[in-house]
């Protein structure tokens, strides 16, 4: 199980992503757009006082049942521990142990 906090972490970044999303996608516009040398430094300046965890690059994807950041299969959104937990008692559908 990992530590409540850096789970808590996690949850605040992806409300800072969400929340800060539109106001990024906006500067960069306006950097991508303008011509001027001095005005596209400005708006860089701009985009840098943003949080850094406002950047959707920084969220860790973790496992729902257990917070486990490493061994995550996206398809299931789990962790491989629970992965194979779960598939041994068939609660995953589509999923058997392979044996050759």
């Amino acid at each position: 199980m990992a530590k409540e906090s850096m789970i808590q972490r996690e949850i605040k970044r992806k409300k800072l992503a969400t929340k800060y999303q539109k106001k990024r996608k906006e500067i960069k516009n306006l950097i991508n757009s303008t011509q001027n040398f001095d005005n596209a430094l400005i708006l860089q300046q701009k985009l840098q006082k943003l949080p850094r965890n406002s950047l959707k690059c920084r969220a860790r994807n973790r496992c729902w049942i257990t917070g486990r950041s490493r061994g995550f299969y996206r398809d299931f959104g789990l962790s491989r521990h629970v992965l194979r937990e779960m598939s041994h008692e068939c609660l995953l559908p589509g999923i058997r142990k392979s044996s050759w």
